[in-house]
């Protein structure tokens, strides 16, 4: 099978399948990861859907070892009502990483779109390349970047845990520089539900200003940036070691439902930045 690759700009590449109807499980997963690897981010578009979460773990599961949650292995990602935690309601979610909150960091990110919000009522995933942020920074904003050193704080139903990190940080099965950042939530976007403690060091107040201010315009670039606009049964899988993401805000009550898995690296990546976790 040889499916149909066209490039996303800034980065990562759209698959579909040659002709319809074809399966998702065709597709060699050793290909994929390696395209992964080099791109960053895949796209798998108009293949035949899993049959429910159940389906979607089996398959993730030949991606390697799924990090398994007090919920189980698949995250229903759809907005409730009266939700006690920002990733449950409606409103953006600024970048971070996964995992940085728990024992173990999952390389890759899987997300299944059950359900698609209509265009105009928002909901795009947002990535982040940080390696192309810091190959495309200018060396003194750069310089800037690796001064500082970020530590969360949060506590939700499924964790209460602190992560520590410089913000320049190395892959941790490679070795290239990346970039391991909480975006403090933005004034003006709406009520957060539940934000972390965030605390930045290593730079004096005025330094601060400027940190935050030139991370996140180069994060946001063009150059480095993509926003995923859903279609129903499109599959996502992200480098979660190389990228952040977030979410843009979507119309409540928008049909926007995803599922996501979590898949460990091999072996297993122990969090090195995490303080506790309880």
């Amino acid at each position: 099978m040889d499916p149909k690759i066209t490039p996303i700009e800034p980065f990562g590449l759209l698959l579909e399948p040659d002709r319809p109807g074809q399966n998702i499980r065709d597709l060699d997963v050793n290909f994929l990861r390696e395209i992964l690897w080099r791109d960053r981010l895949i796209v798998l578009r108009g293949f035949r859907a899993f049959n429910g979460p159940e389906d979607l773990s089996e398959y993730c599961a030949l991606w390697g070892e799924i990090s398994v949650w007090p919920f189980g292995k698949v995250l229903e990602l759809v907005e409730h009502n009266n939700p006690e935690d920002h990733i449950f309601d409606n409103n953006y979610v600024p970048l971070h990483w996964d995992g940085m909150y728990r024992p173990q960091v999952p390389e890759f990110q899987v997300f299944h779109c059950v359900q698609a919000p209509l265009a105009a009522q928002g909901g795009r995933t947002t990535f982040s390349n940080t390696v192309l942020a810091l190959e495309n920074a200018p060396k003194r904003a750069r310089a800037l970047w690796e001064k500082v050193t970020g530590s969360y704080r949060r506590k939700m139903e499924f964790y209460n845990s602190k992560t520590v990190s410089p913000v320049v940080d190395s892959h941790p099965r490679r070795g290239f520089a990346v970039i391991r950042y909480n975006e403090p939530p933005r004034e003006g976007l709406g009520h957060f539900l539940n934000p972390p403690i965030l605390e930045f060091d290593g730079a004096d107040p005025e330094e601060l200003a400027e940190f935050h201010r030139s991370l996140r315009e180069a994060l946001y670039s063009p150059e480095n940036f993509y926003a995923h606009e859903w279609r129903e049964g499109d599959l996502v899988v992200a480098d979660n070691f190389s990228l952040l993401h977030g979410r843009e805000a979507f119309e409540t009550k928008a049909p926007r439902h995803l599922r996501r898995v979590h898949v460990l690296s091999d072996p297993p990546l122990d969090n090195p930045r995490l303080v506790f976790h309880e």
